[in-house]
């Protein structure tokens, strides 16, 4: 391994991710100050204007990068490692689901809002995007083995690992003693809450149209994702 394998590509993908953080973050912190000014409709647009195209960018450029520089180990002949990879993938939408539950919101349809849940995934962790990231960095980084992807995963657990704390302290300040029970029965770690007894999984609660959804969404994933690849070389940067 030589320092040269180190190529620019792995300080711009983090230098992309902290402008994305910044970006998403500090929109997020801003929620209430915009919603009261300019309405929750149009700072939902404002918001997608500005984190989709970011996170298009992103995408783009680690998928035309994720093989620079060293390579940490190469596993993908390994016979085990592709079903191992595309079963960490699919567990790790399932904890990212829980954006999917209010689309029409998330498409400013209808007036988006702000609230708590503690059923389903919740109850298996309070934050689920994060673990469903850092489920996804793990199969990622395994496949493709470079030192490259090993630095984005990093870069994206720091984002998430702040977020954590951010979402935590947006719905204190927003919901003051409610969130703190809430907080107080559910956990960060996954099944941490239900091993302490503070929790209580339900299956019934995971039987939802949105799963139905989770499962479409990867399997037409995994039947596109060589024509994403291919799509992504063509723009160069």
């Amino acid at each position: 391994m030589h320092l040269d394998s180190l190529t620019a590509s792995h300080g711009i993908i983090l230098a992309l991710l902290l402008g994305f953080a910044i970006a998403h973050s500090g929109l997020a912190a801003l929620r209430p100050w915009a919603e009261a000014k300019i309405g929750a409709r149009l700072y939902r647009v404002i918001f997608a204007l500005v984190s989709i195209p970011f996170a298009t960018i992103l995408i783009i450029y680690f998928f035309n990068h994720r093989y620079d520089g060293w390579q940490l180990w190469q596993v993908q002949g390994t016979p085990w490692v592709t079903p191992l990879v595309w079963i960490l993938s699919f567990i790790s939408f399932l904890f990212l689901y829980p954006a999917t539950f209010n689309l029409l919101e998330v498409a400013a349809v209808l007036k988006p809002q702000v609230r708590i849940y503690e059923t389903g995934i919740m109850r298996i962790t309070r934050h689920p995007q994060m673990v469903g990231q850092l489920i996804w960095c793990v199969a990622h980084t395994l496949w493709i083995g470079t030192s490259f992807t090993l630095v984005t995963s990093i870069g994206l657990m720091l984002h998430h690992l702040f977020a954590v704390w951010h979402g935590d302290y947006r719905l204190g300040q927003r919901y003051g003693a409610e969130f703190e029970s809430v907080k107080a029965r559910t956990s960060i770690v996954p099944f941490q809450a239900i091993f302490d007894g503070r929790q209580t999984l339900k299956l019934s609660e995971f039987l939802r149209p949105a799963y139905i959804g989770v499962i479409a969404f990867v399997l037409v994933f995994w039947w596109g994702h060589p024509w994403l690849i291919q799509m992504t070389s063509r723009v160069s940067f």
